[in-house]
């Protein structure tokens, strides 16, 4: 096969997926935002429209991280390009399997640059679902061209190990979790010595041509990586995850690939193939930060080599659903760029990124303070609630104020709506809300603290309340705060901006309340199933406890009334204590009388005597308790075995031989002297011999 069969289909769906595709009405857009955000930022800065000092200072810091990064944003659109394929990308991927002879896709040879290349797949696994691993790794070994295929377990999970091996990929776990996600990947490295490796999150399952899309890029030699995008199949489970999504549209759509401009794309941690050799002239993927992804980059680009980002869409996974997955997910992330900001100087001489790929990192350790803008202008309505104090002149109009705050706002929503289709209220409320939590990732910069490793689509599912606990109570904080304005405006007779600004934070607040109490009562619901199916797993295990004893007692006294009983198991041989019982002395009586059971007449010699009656009757039975006894007549004593209770706890009652039941034990009293009746001799030979012969067998079993 000497090129990439296509399949129209597949043509299709690249080109919908495919960003950064800018019509003249989006570039359109973008000037206009850019005049609304220049004309916001010109009213705010007028000397003329200040007022007080703290809310003024509150808005101009928010509002300056906020204008920056639109800008910024704007700029990076604006410079990419639709298609990062050269001619020599191209042509690379028309003889990608030029060697190939094979008709299984799975088998097609890969070639670069006149030489077959192996690649690796890591799919990487800390105790997420075993389903959900086993679906990424089937799709994964479905891949079009020859790969390997390796599940790297940091969750020791005996289950995925024996399904792995069923499915015919490697499974590779290591000792202890050093260095987390990174750590794992590099432990993996030195046991795959393929070229080139993709990494894939354990929920993305990646479609069939992921490698024959990517590798054709790495036909240039200073290629590190080339990175696609994460999108989500569960964007609809939850306003969490529906906000979540539609977050990252935007970044993956139209701002990584105007960072292929700058040579700056960077590694999301997920859905990327490397090149071995980048990778292990820095030493391999970074272990210093929980956020190794974009630090991977960020070393390799002062190395001097190339990333990529191809936006297509070639593994989709899942979003976080719940306010606890979103908020771990967003802590690890926002640590990370922070981690940049702080330690590592990016304008510093030594560094050897070029201008703008200074300015893009930069643009990435600071994009998670626009997470933390918002916590400063909630507070500023409610300054001029309570103390009057106001951040622009009393001299500005409410209608002047909405204008030029329209002109910023509404062309970024706009915007928003345009290059996605759509609006999604969840974005803007996450977008409000999330100010804890990069307020936390923050302070654990500055203060050095780590955060332990946590995994998406690992995460317990707990109570959305112990995530969100500085935002119920500034949700609380503004409730009152609206109530208290509208009274006064009402006493007032006139409706304040403040009131209406603060209404419209509560609101947005409010909706997020509404997303975690309805995740709270399907977890709720979710528990009530849980204990209702362990109850009726604890009654199903005691009924089958119960089938069971029932089942044993129903054995034990079938093996009485059987032609052989069982005896006694090996391992509790050595337990058995013989003692002797005259049942005359037990009755109280010399009298003989006859004992219960069949006669056996059959059994007496020839010169037994005969007294007229049937011969004494015996048999050897197990009751209950274990206990194997034999019985004889009145004038004869019982010989019982005895099975301690603790022998038979330790070992269950397994019967490995049989003594026929018309066969007694010696019968004679310890010291006794005279002579048993002859008919008693002739069963005291036959018993013994049976014992002896039976013992031997267990011995021999248990041995």
């Amino acid at each position: 096969m000497s090129a990439i069969s296509t399949d129209p289909r597949t043509e299709m769906r690249t080109r919908a997926t495919r960003g950064g595709d800018r019509s003249p009405v989006m570039t359109l857009l973008i000037l206009v935002a850019t005049i609304g955000v220049l004309g916001y930022s010109v009213f705010l800065l007028n000397p003329a429209n200040r007022g007080d000092f703290l809310p003024y200072t509150l808005v101009i810091v928010a509002e300056s991280i906020l204008v920056f990064h639109a800008m910024m944003s704007m700029w990076t659109v604006l410079s990419g390009s639709s298609d990062p394929a050269t001619f020599a990308v191209n042509a690379a991927r028309k003889d990608l399997y030029a060697l190939t002879t094979d008709d299984k896709p799975t088998n097609w040879a890969m070639v670069l640059n006149d030489k077959a290349v192996t690649v690796d797949v890591f799919i990487t696994a800390y105790g997420e679902p075993v389903d959900t691993v086993m679906a990424t790794a089937r799709a994964a070994m479905q891949m079009k061209g020859r790969h390997r295929t390796w599940v790297l377990d940091d969750g020791d999970n005996d289950e995925l190990r024996d399904r792995v091996a069923m499915l015919g990929a490697h499974y590779l776990r290591r000792h202890g979790s050093a260095g987390a996600k990174a750590g794992n990947i590099n432990n993996a490295l030195s046991v795959a010595k393929g070229d080139y490796f993709l990494i894939l999150d354990a929920d993305f399952v990646p479609q069939k041509d992921m490698l024959e899309r990517i590798m054709p890029f790495f036909v240039d030699d200073d290629v590190a990586f080339v990175q696609t995008p994460q999108s989500y199949g569960n964007e609809s489970q939850s306003a969490i995850a529906t906000g979540a999504a539609y977050l990252q549209t935007m970044f993956y759509r139209y701002v990584q690939p105007g960072r292929n401009r700058f040579n700056a794309a960077f590694c999301v941690g997920t859905n990327v193939v490397f090149r071995r050799d980048a990778i292990d002239e820095i030493g391999g993927i970074y272990t210093g930060s929980k956020s190794e992804d974009v630090w991977t980059s960020l070393l390799l680009h002062e190395r001097g080599w190339r990333s990529i980002f191809l936006p297509e869409v070639l593994a989709v996974g899942d979003a976080p659903e719940s306010v606890e997955a979103y908020s771990k997910q967003q802590l690890r992330w926002a640590t990370g760029g922070f981690e940049i900001l702080f330690t590592h100087p990016l304008f510093s001489r030594k560094s050897n990124l070029s201008v703008d790929q200074r300015l893009q990192y930069f643009v990435t350790a600071t994009f998670y303070l626009t997470g933390i803008a918002p916590m400063l202008l909630l507070v500023v309505p409610a300054l001029e609630i309570y103390f009057d104090l106001r951040p622009m002149d009393m001299s500005i109009s409410a209608g002047q104020w909405l204008l030029f705050y329209a002109g910023f706002y509404g062309m970024q929503i706009l915007l928003m709506w345009f290059t996605l289709g759509t609006f999604r209220w969840q974005t803007l409320t996450l977008a409000t809300v999330s100010f804890p939590i990069y307020t936390k990732a923050l302070l654990n910069v500055l203060t050095g603290k780590d955060e332990g490793w946590s995994v998406t689509g690992a995460v317990k599912s707990r109570s959305p309340y112990n995530f969100m606990v500085p935002q119920i109570l500034i949700f609380v904080f503004l409730a009152l705060t609206s109530v208290v304005s509208v009274w006064r405006d009402t006493m007032n007779g006139v409706a304040t901006l403040a009131t209406i600004w603060n209404v419209i934070n509560t609101v947005v607040l409010a909706s997020f309340m509404a997303a975690a109490a309805r995740e709270e009562r399907a977890l709720r619901a979710a528990r009530r199933v849980e204990r209702r199916a362990r109850r009726a797993m604890a009654r199903e295990q005691r009924l089958l406890a119960r089938a069971e004893r029932l089942h044993e007692r129903e054995t034990r006294t079938l093996a009485q009334v059987s032609h052989g009983s069982p005896l006694l198991t090996a391992a509790v041989i050595d337990e058995v204590r013989v003692s002797l019982e005259p049942q005359a002395e037990a009755r109280g009586t010399g009298e003989p009388a006859m004992a219960t059971g069949a006669p056996l007449a059959d059994s007496a010699p020839a010169d037994a005597p005969r007294t007229g009656a049937p011969y004494p009757a015996s048999s050897l039975v197990t009751d209950e308790c274990g206990i194997a006894s034999v019985l004889l007549d009145d004038a004869l004593p019982r010989v019982s075995l005895h099975v301690p209770r603790s022998a038979r706890r330790r070992a269950p009652y397994e019967p490995l031989a049989t003594v026929p039941s018309r066969t007694v034990m010696p019968l004679r009293h310890p010291g006794e002297d005279e002579p048993a009746p002859a008919g008693a001799e002739h069963v005291r030979g036959r018993a013994t011999d049976a014992f002896a012969s039976a013992r031997l067998h267990l011995e021999e079993t248990a041995r």
